[in-house]
């Protein structure tokens, strides 16, 4: 999906691989990708790879790069490093010998050294060492794109936007279908399908990495953010409930903030109980893996009730529910017609769909 995204906003030699897509093109298509995308989560921009097999190494190769054309020394920064099979012993102090290069680097060619910032750095460099090969980017995105800039009320283990604006995409869900989120927790899905249906482009309330960067074409960057396409006119129908009042008021909140909040009905509501907004529609929720119901026995309890209600008040709905329990789908005692692997951060999940008819829906 995110491959199919790029090449619409203009990338080229796109190529989806574990974990990511890498693709090339202008500086006003990278400024488009950060955006536009509501699935990525950040763009790096690769500066160049290198072989190694001690830190020295490491260190010589991030030495080697002219970092003062990059940015400039009055910019804080952060290095962060992943690995994979990689000889070192310490990745650590890998980190920080990339670090002590890159502000070697600026103190022979300037005389100062950047500050360095963990927590809001001005640059982001990264590094990701294979078991031979390293490779150096420079993040053109900031903070992850999943922070849209409209979050202002939290709840527990929220789910993030970008992850909510692909299952989104693949419940298949149309504009003009209602869409129910039960158990609405901050509204992400909610924010997330009135952006789309409005076409609000993700990156509209925020900043981006490219910004400090001493290669930011501002003509180019002002046709990307001027050139927004125009709010659609429809009034998508959604709906969201939550058991708990504290998560429907977290999720008005969150939708005032994005300005989406008259868009979406709201109630408070057990989904065991709710009655359907529509005659047919997508259903979507990402349920607690055990949070609120913080015992194995009253989840398994649990998914044949929502199975019943599913068959009694949801017949004619496409009800999709992303968890990591994947005990539900054998006890809500109904048939799933598609099951997706899908990662919430580290956990491993599924995106349940079942259709739900008249009567039984049983094997």
């Amino acid at each position: 999906m995110l491959a199919d995204e790029l090449r619409a906003l203009g990338a080229q030699e796109v190529t989806a691989a574990g974990g990511g897509v890498s693709f090339s093109g202008s500086w006003e298509t990278c400024y488009a990708v950060n955006f536009h995308s509501r699935i990525a989560s950040r763009v790096l921009w690769q500066l160049g790879s290198f072989d190694y097999a001690t830190e020295e190494e490491v260190y010589a190769a991030a030495r080697s790069v002219s970092w003062g054309h990059l940015f400039g020394v009055d910019r804080s920064i952060r290095v962060n490093l992943t690995a994979i099979k990689s000889p070192l012993k310490s990745l650590d102090f890998t980190t920080l010998r990339i670090k002590d290069a890159v502000c070697d680097r600026f103190r022979d060619e300037t005389g100062r050294r950047p500050d360095v910032e963990r927590l809001d750095p001005d640059v982001r460099i990264h590094c990701f060492l294979e078991q031979a090969k390293g490779t150096l980017y420079l993040d053109t995105s900031g903070e992850p794109l999943f922070k849209r800039g409209w979050r202002h009320a939290t709840v527990e283990a929220p789910l993030r936007e970008n992850l909510a604006a692909g299952i989104l995409k693949l419940t298949g869900w149309k504009f003009d279908e209602p869409l129910f989120d039960p158990m609405c927790g901050g509204g992400t899905f909610l924010a997330e399908a009135a952006a789309m249906a409005l076409n609000e482009p993700p990156g509209a309330g925020r900043s981006f990495g490219f910004e400090k960067l001493n290669t930011l074409d501002l003509k180019a960057w002002n046709r990307v953010r001027d050139g927004r396409p125009p709010r659609n006119k429809l009034r998508p129908a959604l709906f969201g409930s939550d058991i708990e009042q504290r998560a429907v008021d977290s999720a008005k909140k969150n939708l005032m903030a994005a300005g989406f909040f008259d868009l979406v009905k709201w109630q408070r509501a057990d989904i065991l109980n709710v009655e359907s907004p529509a005659s047919a529609g997508v259903m979507v929720a990402n349920p607690p893996y055990g949070e609120r119901l913080s015992d194995a026995d009253e989840m398994a309890a649990f998914y044949p009730q929502l199975g019943n209600a599913l068959k009694q008040r949801f017949a004619g709905w496409r009800c999709h529910f992303l968890t990591s329990d994947l005990r539900m789908a054998k006890l809500i005692r109904l048939s799933p017609s598609r099951r997706v692997p899908l990662f919430n951060g580290a956990l491993e999940c599924r995106l349940f769909e079942f259709v739900v008819v008249a009567g039984s829906n049983r094997k």
